[in-house]
Parts: structure tokens; C-alpha cells; sequence
């Protein structure tokens, strides 16, 4: 008998069950349709502002271009010796500006009592406003120039490996105090005009 009981039982429809889906289908739509709506609102999709953004950093300059943030020379100045700056054909194809600091750099050798003393020049490939922020934020790069003098090991110095390791950290330290304060670093290398160790 319970047999029977059991194949005659059918199973009981859930009252509703179609409309539920029919529910959770239209609040699925709903939600993605308000989504869409919101990115489109806040201008992530189908505005300009999802467009890629213009690159504003100092731009390389080619030999002979025009750089657009030169200082324009005054009348009866001379580029060059001979009035004219003249580019040569052959190396890179960038033409390269020089930012020379004018004070020497003195400090400390580390766990040394000697004394290192450096006149530096910063080169750069890029337009003008890499020469502008040098002068700009000048002090706040001579203190991160002595921070690394006084860093550097006295036989770091004594070889010429040695000083071309310490130009690129040089030239990194200037980099990282542009890119603070200008977001955008923009020197090449630096180059010693002096080099004294006593």
C-alpha cells in the first residue's frame, strides 16, 4: 500500500516558480542597464574622458627641430659662435641641452674623514622645461645630490667604474626630485666638469 502511495504521489508544483524567474531575469537587466547607465554618468564609457589623454611630459627634440619652450633669442644674440647653432649628422638623432650648477658639491665620504668635491652638469634630450625645472628646483637637488656624496664609499670613487656607478645614481636622485615636484624626471646622465677627493 505504500507502494502505491508513493507512485501515485505526485510531486507538488511550486506555485510561482516561473514568475520568480521572470523576476530575477527583469532585476538582472535592471541592474546591468543602471550599471551601464552610471559608468556612462560618470564618464568612464562613451565620453572623451575614456579617451587616452594627451602626453604632456618633455618631449624629445631632434636635431634642428624647434623646441617651443626655448627661450627666444634677442636680437644681435648668437646661438653658437657663429651666430647659428649647427648640429652634426652623425650620433643621436636628438640634439642635447646641458644644465651646469653653478656651485660645486663638498661633503663627506662615508665611514671616511675624506672629503669629495664635485662640479656637475646634468644633460637632457628632451625640450626646454627639463632646463627650467633643474633651475626651478635647484636647491632641493643639491640636498639630494650631498645626501648621496656623503653615501657614497671612498673607494667607490677611486675607480672609474666606481664614478660611472655614482653619475647614474646622480642622475637617478635628480629624476626622483623632478618626478616629485614636476611628476616627470626628464635627465639623461650627469657629467663631472670637476672631480677632487682629498
Amino acid at each position: 500500500m505504500s507502494d502505491k502511495k508513493d507512485k501515485d504521489a505526485k510531486p507538488k508544483k511550486k506555485g510561482g516558480g516561473m514568475m520568480v524567474k521572470i523576476g530575477a531575469a527583469v532585476g538582472l537587466i535592471a541592474a546591468g542597464g543602471g550599471g551601464a547607465y552610471g559608468l556612462f554618468a560618470t564618464g568612464i564609457i562613451g565620453s572623451k574622458a575614456a579617451e587616452v589623454k594627451e602626453d604632456k611630459n618633455p618631449k624629445l627634440i631632434r636635431k634642428g627641430e624647434e623646441d617651443p619652450f626655448a627661450p627666444k633669442a634677442k636680437e644681435g644674440d648668437a646661438e653658437g659662435e657663429g651666430g647659428k647653432d649647427v648640429e652634426g649628422d652623425g650620433g643621436s638623432e636628438y640634439r642635447t641641452l646641458y644644465f651646469i650648477f653653478a656651485e660645486d658639491f663638498t661633503s663627506n665620504l662615508k665611514d671616511s674623514e675624506a672629503l669629495i668635491q664635485v662640479s656637475l652638469a646634468a644633460a637632457t634630450r628632451r625640450d626646454y622645461r627639463v632646463i627650467l625645472w633643474l633651475k626651478k628646483h635647484e636647491l632641493a637637488i643639491r640636498s639630494s645630490i650631498i645626501a648621496v656624496l656623503a653615501d657614497t664609499p671612498e673607494l667607490e670613487v677611486q675607480t672609474v667604474e666606481g664614478k660611472e656607478r655614482l653619475q647614474k645614481r646622480l642622475t637617478a636622485t635628480i629624476n626622483k626630485v623632478l618626478t616629485e615636484d614636476e611628476g616627470f624626471g626628464g635627465v639623461d646622465a650627469v657629467y663631472f666638469k670637476t672631480f677632487i677627493v682629498q
